[in-house]
């Protein structure tokens, strides 16, 4: 039997253990891999190895939950730390820190067409852009105060993305809040919005990620429902994909192909155009290589894969073999 024991972890009060699994406020937190949350696809043709991140002594890198790699061929790690944004150069080693006592809960981070970098802050209901020397240039919002986007205010916002006319994608509700799909000016200002809480074409059950691809049609991992929704830019849905795992953050690299990070199934899925699994590595534990919670990931321009893992929280890079 492919499923061992999970360890129950206390990050709900109530936690629910059953054979071979922990329910955590309804996601499935494994030690072992599940044939049931597991695509059935080739090896993907990566291998685990060790981050290289040189983090200086005295300074501590928190849970990550999002990476980008930016036009100056660095990383940037978006952590759950006293350092919320850290950064590094090609070679692992630390360039500097900065977003301190700016977040209450980082989760989401993009970059634009610009190259600016984007985050969102799911607890503190703020979506923010920045340049690459980290000076703010928008913000999307108010630090601490759930509500309407009508009002100006978000709730949960999980990920964004910003299409080519610089029109900004915002998905909101993480479980208390309302799941929608928002959609401002390049300036902030609310256009429209989509969706609501429901398994129907439109609806969202925890919109957890979202990139937009050349022709601008937008991808929305609706984590808890499963799947992967497609829509065009002013919300028409058109057409969905189905997973077996929960669909946690999705990526497109420079060559349009698209990448999803299948979450507790702890995977991550190279997808064809039909959103068919056609590559996999990783898989849940507690090794190199093994993820709690496969939450974000980005590539380098030499194809390296990095992932961030909130849950058994740790930065895991994958290279070509």
């Amino acid at each position: 039997m492919l499923l061992a024991r999970c360890v129950a972890r206390t990050l709900a009060p109530v936690v629910a253990v059953t054979l071979g699994v922990a329910t955590l406020a309804g996601a499935q937190v494994l030690d072992a891999p599940d044939p049931a949350q597991m695509e059935d696809a080739p090896d993907l043709g990566y291998r685990a190895v060790p981050n290289g991140l040189q983090i200086p002594d005295g300074m501590e890198m928190g849970a990550p939950s999002s990476v980008v790699w930016t036009s100056r061929n660095h990383l940037v790690v978006f952590n759950r730390g006293p350092h919320p944004l850290m950064e590094f150069d090609a070679d692992g080693a630390f360039v500097r820190a900065w977003g301190e006592g700016a977040y209450i809960r980082p989760h989401g981070m993009r970059l634009d067409p610009e190259g600016n970098i984007w985050t969102t802050d799911v607890n503190g209901h703020t979506v923010t852009k920045m340049n690459l020397d980290g000076e703010v240039l928008l913000t999307i919002g108010t630090k601490g105060q759930p509500g309407d986007a009508s009002a100006g205010l978000l709730n949960e916002p999980t990920d964004l993305t910003v299409n080519a006319a610089g029109e900004i994608f915002v998905l909101v509700g993480h479980g208390r809040g309302e799941p929608r799909l928002l959609k401002f000016d390049s300036a902030g200002t609310l256009m429209t919005s989509w969706g609501g809480p429901g398994t129907g074409p439109g609806q969202f059950d925890t919109p957890h990620s979202i990139v937009v691809d050349q022709a601008g049609l937008l991808y929305v991992a609706d984590r808890q429902n499963r799947r992967v929704q497609i829509f065009d830019d002013g919300g028409e849905y058109l057409k969905e994909w189905a997973y077996k795992g929960l669909p946690c953050g999705l990526h497109i690299d420079a060559d349009q192909q698209m990448y999803l990070a299948s979450g507790f199934a702890g995977e991550i899925l190279r997808l064809d155009k039909n959103g068919k699994a056609i590559g996999a590595t990783g898989q849940p534990g507690k090794g190199l290589g093994e993820f709690g919670e496969a939450h974000y990931m980005t590539m380098a321009p030499n194809g390296d894969i990095f992932v961030a893992d909130t849950v058994r929280p740790g930065l895991q890079k994958f290279v070509r073999k």
